[in-house]
């Protein structure tokens, strides 16, 4: 039997968007105000692990398509690496889908999508893990298509013949629909005192002037 490593560095892989949308459905949030280092470091307390990193992940539109998110994500992204976060950013890609609304009209929304983020952080698990980077991996997402990364941190394990894991810590709440977190992880749920404790108390949105204006 590998023995448990003492004091067990963690890495937090947070995929910002995973997270707000969790948040949202579980408290009511309706812009990403989580301040991922406070949030990081609750988690490892509550389980006696030591921070060795945290990295962020998120998608983030063009000027040209939304130029408030992509001023609010630049922002946060400044103040993020202030912190010491390591922080990877794609472009959201736009297109138009149709959706059907209760009353059975149809109507077409322009969403975006971010496209090879989870491949990232799938990539950037095993790459460290490999390293002996950490001994913990705290994956800051619900994305099932992580579980395989799982899979793959037990057999580095073994290989290894070291204690390594995955963890995978979500905010859940009374309206929470999804309560799952990522198979093959240990599920830590995230509720509202510990998230609220962990609230970016800055305004990332871009300021305007009196007329209106965006001022950058």
């Amino acid at each position: 039997m590998v023995a448990e490593a003492l004091p067990r560095r963690a890495i937090a892989f947070v995929d910002g968007q995973n997270l707000f949308h969790s948040a949202r459905a579980a408290f009511g949030y309706q812009v990403p105000n989580y301040d991922v280092v406070a949030l990081t470091q609750a988690v490892c307390r509550s389980r006696g692990w030591k921070v060795a990193q945290v990295r962020f992940y998120t998608g983030v539109p063009d000027p040209a398509d939304n130029a408030h998110w992509h001023h609010f994500w630049a922002a946060r992204g400044r103040v993020m690496r202030r912190k010491g976060v390591i922080v990877y950013t794609r472009s959201l890609k736009y297109h138009y889908r149709s959706i059907t609304l209760p009353d059975g009209s149809d109507h077409t929304v322009l969403l975006g999508e971010e496209k090879g983020i989870d491949v990232r952080i799938a990539v950037d698990v095993i790459r460290l893990a490999h390293h002996r980077a950490f001994d913990v991996g705290i994956l800051f997402s619900q994305d099932q298509d992580l579980s395989e990364v799982a899979r793959e941190i037990r057999a580095i394990g073994r290989e290894q013949r070291r204690w390594i894991k995955l963890a995978c810590a979500f905010p859940v709440g009374p309206a929470s629909r999804n309560r799952r977190g990522v198979d093959r992880t240990d599920w830590i749920g995230i509720d509202r005192t510990t998230y609220d404790a962990c609230v970016d108390p800055g305004d990332y949105r871009p300021r305007r002037n009196p007329k209106g204006t965006t001022r950058i």
